[in-house]
């Protein structure tokens, strides 16, 4: 059965392996790209893999919250209906850690933007859909001041790894919210040190093959295997489903990272 799946991040990496897997098998893809350019070269290449299969594009910069806003309510205008969602963009090095807002840019793509876009695609999303979240086997207790652009963490790789804790509590949290009448709302470490440009520019080295992501998040989105994994984290380096890292698991905690992430949407998204 075609399924509408739309994809962050989709022109490069998982995002892009995952996306014309899923065009060869009949899906309906949307296509999120920060670059009009390299997104329209992608949708004109999975366009010509699809055999009379629907593939559409929407361009927006994450880090920016207004245009996250602006990209929710472009498909939304467009479907009535979305099956899948999966938050596949991510951030790890960059020279400039803080956004125009002043906001830490890898909780901004990493944590903030899913939530936003996740909270906003509800109405379009049934008991059946499916929101895939992409975690990491890197996972740090989350300093609620630097999610909010009050303090700075200079190190990268403390910054993303507090930022994937972040968005696997806030996946548990609204997967209990919102059931049973809302989607499947799953974390995936798609796999550790895959060859993304993520991986290539943060360590330097080529990386593993990158079709080990693209799988585990077609599985993760589409099989029976997932269908009760509400709320559940799966990691793919052990390839099962397990215990992510225990602030995740503490309701207090993830309740304050949620009351967070809200504030900053309240200030930030307009």
């Amino acid at each position: 059965m075609q399924k509408t799946i739309m994809i962050t991040g989709a022109t490069d990496g998982i995002g892009l392996a995952a996306a014309k897997k899923l065009v060869g098998m009949g899906h309906h893809l949307l296509l999120h790209g920060r670059n009009p350019t390299k997104l329209s070269v992608v949708e004109k290449e999975l366009s010509s893999l699809a055999d009379s299969v629907p593939v559409e594009s929407y361009v927006a910069d994450l880090s920016v919250l207004s245009e996250v806003q602006q990209l929710i309510d472009q498909v939304a205008e467009r479907h009535q209906h979305i099956d899948v969602l999966i938050n596949n963009a991510g951030i790890f090095k960059t020279s400039e850690p803080l956004t125009t807002k002043g906001l830490d840019v890898r909780f901004v793509v990493n944590t903030i933007a899913p939530y936003l876009l996740t909270k906003k695609a509800l109405p379009l999303m049934g008991p059946s859909g499916r929101v895939i979240n992409l975690s990491s086997a890197a996972q740090s207790p989350v300093d609620l001041q630097a999610l909010m652009g009050r303090q700075r963490i200079d190190n990268d790789f403390e910054a993303y790894a507090q930022s994937k804790l972040a968005i696997t509590a806030w996946s548990r949290s609204l997967a209990e919210i919102h059931k049973p009448q809302g989607p499947k709302i799953i974390s995936v470490n798609p796999g550790s040190m895959l060859g993304s440009k993520m991986v290539k520019q943060a360590f330097g080295v080529a990386g593993k093959d990158i079709n080990i992501g693209a799988d585990i998040l077609i599985r993760a989105a589409l099989s029976e295997e997932f269908e009760s994994a509400n709320g559940r984290y799966f990691d793919n380096d052990s390839g099962s489903f397990a215990s992510p890292h225990a602030d995740a698991l503490n309701p207090k905690i993830s309740d304050s990272i949620i009351e967070s992430i809200e504030s900053v949407l309240d200030e930030y998204s307009n």
